[in-house]
C-alpha cells in the first residue's frame, strides 16, 4: 500500500515537472516566432502593408496569450490536489524560487519591464542627440511610449500594486494561521510529530483550499495585467517587442539559475529531485 502511494506521488511530481518543462520549451518556440515576426515587419524588402503587418503581429500576440492561459489552466488542475508544491516548486532553480511571488512572477514586473525597456531606448536616443546626431526621429523607438500610453501604464501599475498588496496580505494571514488554533492545539496534542490525525488532515485541507484561492487570484491578476498591456495599451509592434524581452528574461533567469546551482554544488540535489519529477 505504501509503495502504491509513493508511486502515485512520484507520478504526480513527474506530471507537474513535465508541465513546467513543456512551458519552458514553448517559451523558446514563441520567442523565435516573435523575433521572426519582428524581423519580417521591419524588413525593407517586405511588401506587406502596415495593416497586414499589424494583423500578423496581433496573431503572434494572441498565440502567446493563449499559451500562457493554457499553462495556467493546466497548472491549476495539478495545484488543486497539491497547491503547496507550486508555492515551493522543486522543478525551479534556487534563483527562480527566490523570485517567486505566490507561485509566479509579480504582475507589476510586466510593467517594470516596460519602463526598463522604454527607458533604455530613451537613454540611447538622448545620447545620440547629445552627440549631435539630430537625424534621429523621436518616433523611432518601438517602446517609446506616448504621453497617453504612459498615463495608462501608470494607472495600470497603481491598480496592479493594490491587488498585489491585497494578495500578499491574504497569504501572510494564512501563514500566520499556522501558529493559531486549530493547528497549534492539534500539534500540541500529538505524541508522534510525524503523525497526521484526521483532525489535522481536515485543517490542512481547509488551509490548502484557501491557499489555492490566493494562487488563482494571483494568476488572474498576472493574466489581466499582461492582456491589458499587450492588447489595450501597447501597439502591436510594441507588444511583440515587450513579449520578446519578457521571454528572453524568463529564459535567461532559468539558465542563470542552473549555472549558479552548479557553481554552488547544488546539481546533485537538482538531479535527485528530478529523478522523482523528471525544465528546460
Amino acid at each position: 500500500m505504501q509503495s502504491k502511494m509513493t508511486s502515485l506521488h512520484v507520478s504526480d511530481q513527474e506530471a507537474q515537472h513535465s508541465c513546467f518543462q513543456k512551458w519552458m520549451e514553448l517559451q523558446q518556440q514563441d520567442l523565435l516566432e516573435l523575433i521572426h515576426g519582428l524581423h519580417n515587419s521591419s524588413s525593407p524588402s517586405s511588401s506587406s502593408t502596415s495593416s497586414t503587418n499589424d494583423f500578423k503581429l496581433k496573431q503572434l500576440i494572441q498565440k502567446s496569450i493563449e499559451h500562457f492561459q493554457d499553462y495556467i489552466d493546466k497548472r491549476k488542475n495539478f495545484a488543486r490536489s497539491d497547491v503547496t508544491a507550486y508555492l515551493a516548486p522543486v522543478w525551479c532553480t534556487s534563483l527562480e524560487s527566490s523570485m517567486l511571488w505566490i507561485s509566479g512572477c509579480r504582475p507589476s514586473s510586466f510593467i517594470r519591464l516596460i519602463y526598463a525597456i522604454s527607458g533604455k531606448e530613451l537613454e540611447s536616443h538622448l545620447s545620440n542627440c547629445l552627440r549631435g546626431n539630430m537625424s534621429w526621429s523621436l518616433t523611432s523607438g518601438n517602446l517609446e511610449l506616448s504621453t497617453v500610453q504612459m498615463n495608462l501604464v501608470d494607472e495600470l501599475q497603481r491598480k496592479t500594486i493594490r491587488q498585489e498588496n491585497q494578495l500578499s496580505n491574504k497569504l501572510a494571514s494564512l501563514q500566520e494561521e499556522l501558529a493559531d488554533h486549530p493547528f497549534a492545539i492539534i500539534a500540541n496534542e500529538v505524541e508522534n510529530h510525524g503523525e497526521i490525525s484526521r483532525e489535522a488532515e481536515k485543517a490542512l485541507d481547509k488551509h490548502a483550499k484557501c491557499l489555492m484561492n490566493v494562487v488563482e487570484e494571483a494568476d488572474k491578476s498576472r493574466m489581466e495585467t499582461l492582456k491589458e498591456l499587450v492588447m489595450n495599451i501597447l501597439s502591436p509592434l510594441q507588444a511583440v517587442e515587450f513579449l520578446v524581452a519578457s521571454k528572453k528574461l524568463h529564459l535567461c533567469i532559468n539558465a542563470w539559475g542552473k549555472t549558479r546551482d552548479h557553481q554552488h554544488g547544488r546539481n546533485g540535489e537538482t538531479a535527485e529531485r528530478n529523478t522523482c519529477s523528471t525544465l528546460s
